[in-house]
């Protein structure tokens, strides 16, 4: 993860690396991803989130699109 200071720094970093542009995340998103992955963490009954979780969790999230796909 790389955290950047606008969408142009992301382009210009993506420029200079020869790099293509993945998939961006607010600081809000990515703190509500955490909270929804691992906010019961500590929860004796935890147990790690399924794809179709996960899937639900990332369009919550507003992770949409072919770079967010999973399995």
């Amino acid at each position: 993860m790389l955290l950047f200071r606008s969408e142009q720094h992301v382009d210009r970093w993506c420029r200079q690396w020869n790099r293509d542009r993945g998939g961006l995340l607010t600081l809000d998103q990515g703190w509500l991803l955490a909270q929804l992955f691992y906010g019961d963490r500590f929860a004796e009954d935890w147990r790690p989130v399924t794809l179709e979780e996960a899937k639900a969790i990332f369009e919550r999230v507003g992770m949409i699109g072919e770079f967010w796909e999973l399995g």
